[in-house]
């Protein structure tokens, strides 16, 4: 059997099994996400919580006094966070900023692929962001968590791929295992973190592109055209979708007569996203 073959046959069973060691949620995310989902709760408890952790704390207050969350008065304290942004916000950030540090590797080589991918679920995240303007039902920031966890499921396959020289030494090869891969290992890693379906959906479906259903525009719809546009000049295999059939574009109320979202004059927007992750 080619290597290629017991590569997949190999990590499709593990993931059927339950054997497929999945990364785990950092701590700290998962005691705010719990703390959050408690009535009772309140800015202090949370506050206490996040402060445990100095760099995120500081990273936090960065995002709070952001041009994209600011107001009239600069804050420097963890409380004045939570009372600002409410706590179902700062929970997606917490989330949010956690990520970065899950995507590193030992191996010069996976840590590129990794460094890339999370540059690539950022910018899909700014522009989902600003995406969902019109959109009745998603946040802004639900969005742009959905961006940053869309190519999630590519973690556990460059990790073992580490262990396999003859993936390393084929960067193709390793790119299409990715491809082929990575919705399906996406949609397991969310649900074994207890996220709710609709970034399930997002992780599993992102990709597919004959995806149609009823109703108003979704985050899967979101999370596609930003994929899609985030692709635009490069040389993805998703590069030269024809849009006129991506039914995402019709949710959402694009104008898909053109070859680019017009996106300019939300540009600041994007790179402010951009900058809080990067």
């Amino acid at each position: 059997m080619e290597p290629e073959n017991v590569f997949v046959k190999e990590l499709i069973d593990d993931l059927e099994s339950g054997h497929l060691q999945l990364p785990t949620l950092p701590e700290v995310a998962l005691r705010v996400r719990d703390v959050v989902d408690d009535e009772d709760a309140n800015a202090n408890q949370i506050s206490q919580i996040i402060a445990q952790d100095a760099a995120l704390s500081a990273r936090l207050l960065q995002v709070a006094n952001s041009p994209l969350y600011r107001g009239r008065n600069e804050i420097d304290r963890l409380d004045m966070v939570v009372s600002r942004l409410g706590s179902k916000l700062v929970r997606n950030l917490v989330t949010s900023q956690v990520m970065k540090q899950m995507f590193q590797a030992t191996h010069d080589a996976v840590d590129r692929h990794l460094r890339a991918v999370w540059e690539h679920s950022v910018q899909v995240a700014a522009i989902s962001r600003v995406l969902v303007g019109q959109c009745a039902g998603i946040s802004p920031d639900q969005a742009m968590l959905a961006g940053l966890l869309h190519d999630i499921g590519t973690l556990p396959i460059l990790y073992r791929a580490e262990e396999r020289s003859e993936l390393l030494d084929n960067p193709g090869l390793l790119d299409h295992l990715v491809t082929t891969l990575h919705t399906r290992v996406g949609g397991a890693i969310l649900r074994h973190w207890q996220f709710p379906e609709a970034l399930v959906a997002v992780a599993e479906q992102h990709e597919d592109l004959t995806r149609v259903h009823e109703g108003p525009a979704d985050l899967v719809d979101v999370v596609q055209v930003a994929n899609l546009q985030s692709h635009m000049g490069t040389e993805h295999n998703l590069a030269n979708t024809d849009w006129t059939q991506v039914a995402a574009f019709h949710q959402l109320g694009l104008d898909i007569d053109v070859d680019e979202i017009e996106l300019t004059d939300r540009i600041e927007e994007i790179n402010e996203v951009q900058e809080l992750f990067v």
